[in-house]
């Protein structure tokens, strides 16, 4: 039989439903294979008791004949995403052992659909981030390495643990969020297939904050066939989120396969970066070309607020997070500091429970949200983020129906190798990818290829909103042009 952990969750589906293996074996294998790669600190929390459980609910469930889509298929669940009576801490010391008696809306949806749960994965510290490196409970690995090199490498923030444990094939497929690319990016650094959905497609419910008008969850898998399963479920109207969009959710699956024939796919002029890495731009210039070769036509596009995104991102969501975060006080949960008044309980509390990449964006939001830097920081970012969208408006107006452009500047990094003395530097791992967050938009990032270390890189597609449809028609051009690869393993 093939191991059952390199199964993808379409091939999965089709074992469990020919009874070629159970729910049980499939889950044991996965948490085998977890407990076999504790070195890459992908999961923060196991939970090996409750997989079992739910596998077995699974298999008589198969049994009956009445297994949900996702039924026996186990998934690692990012620690941002509260699960009931499970600790949730954002991989932050604040959260402590904060253990929620509630479910996020996008778990419950999962748990409805049979999926089982096999622990809690890591994450940059409330999802601030873009390597893994500012988690309470260390840096997640990734499972790639250079050729020849025994370097430790980031996967990529801020959603580094679902990345790194989808690639290792230590769980099927997971949840991650995007505020600024936490889904593509590390995506593109593991060889893996990451989804941002449109902004409201997925509730946030029950997922804890860093930007609320940025944040949305979206999968992680390893084909992009397996994200858009994913994505069904957890897409869907929710009331109890008042930004979640009343609109019903399509069969996904259903648009792989589909004929790209006569897309227009815009090339935009503006990504072309000085000092671009040769290696990035053939990436380019081959996604272009297999997409051609499917029939898609190719239009060179502008989008000239494209160099404002990166500084109006770093203004709004740093804002939108010193907001959120102020409820982390050490009065109703997480961490408590003693203090001799209130307000120095506050300031112990915090200056022991957030990290250092947390205080700085805080202390940045409050800086641009004070009185006499408001106008001209945050309403001035704002205005930006309105014609970065109109940007997109026009292009998709004029019969565009998706942007090429690289996911990532480079391929991953090692550990420790950036933004130690300018923070700077990490965030212009961004570069590519705010923009779809400040418009809104969906964006799939899919394996293209390798650098000259052996290393994957990834392409970005951005759609229209609420047309991840198309995404993944095109997503599956590449990657069946692309190919499919899994690290060697070392660990």
């Amino acid at each position: 039989m093939t191991d059952l952990t390199s199964l993808t969750i379409a091939e999965a589906r089709e074992g469990l439903a020919s009874k070629s293996f159970t729910a049980r074996e499939l889950t044991d294998a996965h948490l085998a294979a977890i407990e076999a790669a504790r070195v890459l600190n992908a999961y923060v929390l196991e939970t090996p008791d409750r997989a079992r459980e739910m596998a077995d609910a699974a298999d008589k469930q198969i049994g009956k004949g009445d297994g949900g889509p996702l039924a026996g298929i186990p998934l690692g669940i990012k620690d941002l995403f509260a699960t009931r009576d499970i600790r949730t801490t954002a991989c932050s010391k604040i959260l402590g052992n904060f253990v929620p008696p509630y479910e996020s809306t996008v778990t419950s949806q999962l748990w409805r659909d049979g999926a089982i749960l096999l622990g809690k994965l890591n994450n940059d510290e409330f999802a601030m981030g873009s390597s893994n490196e500012t988690s309470c409970f260390g840096p997640v690995v990734n499972p790639w390495r250079r050729e020849g090199s025994n370097t430790h490498l980031v996967p990529g923030g801020s959603s580094g643990g679902s990345a790194s444990a989808v690639a290792a094939l230590l769980c099927m497929g997971a949840t991650a969020t995007d505020t600024g690319g936490s889904i593509r990016q590390p995506a593109a650094f593991t060889a893996t297939v990451g989804v941002k959905p449109t902004y409201g497609r997925c509730s946030r419910w029950g997922i804890v904050a860093f930007a609320s008008s940025l944040d949305q969850a979206g999968p992680i898998a390893r084909t992009v066939r397996d994200s858009a399963i994913l994505m069904r479920s957890m897409a869907g109207h929710d009331p109890k989120d008042t930004t979640s969009v009343n609109i019903g959710v399509p069969d996904y699956e259903a648009a792989i396969g589909k004929s790209v024939k006569g897309m227009k796919i815009g090339i935009p002029k503006e990504y072309r970066l000085d000092g671009m890495p040769a290696e990035i731009e053939k990436l380019w210039s081959d996604g272009a070309a297999w997409l051609k070769a499917a029939g898609a036509e190719l239009v060179e596009v502008s989008l000239p607020y494209t160099k404002y995104a990166l500084p109006a991102y770093y203004i709004v969501a740093p804002a939108e997070a010193s907001s959120n975060l102020a409820r982390y006080d050490g009065v109703r949960y997480g961490l408590r500091v003693p203090g001799r008044s209130i307000g120095e309980m506050y300031e112990s509390t915090r200056a022991e429970g957030f990290g250092d990449e947390v205080r700085r964006r805080v202390m940045i939001g409050t800086y641009v949200l004070s009185a006499g830097y408001y106008d001209a920081y945050y309403l001035r970012a704002q205005k930006v983020r309105t014609l970065i969208k109109k940007d997109f408006e026009d292009c998709f107006a004029k019969g565009v129906n998706a942007i090429l452009t690289p996911a990532t500047p480079s391929a991953a990094f090692g550990v420790g190798e950036k933004g130690g003395a300018d923070p700077v530097e990490m965030y212009l791992n961004d570069i590519f990818t705010v923009t779809v967050n400040m418009a809104g938009l969906p964006g799939i990032a899919v394996p293209a290829g390798k650098d000259a270390q052996g290393l994957p890189l990834g392409l970005q597609l951005i759609g229209r909103a609420f047309d991840e449809e198309t995404l993944f028609s095109l997503g599956e051009v590449i990657e069946q042009a692309a190919g499919r690869s899994t690290p060697p393993r070392w660990w």
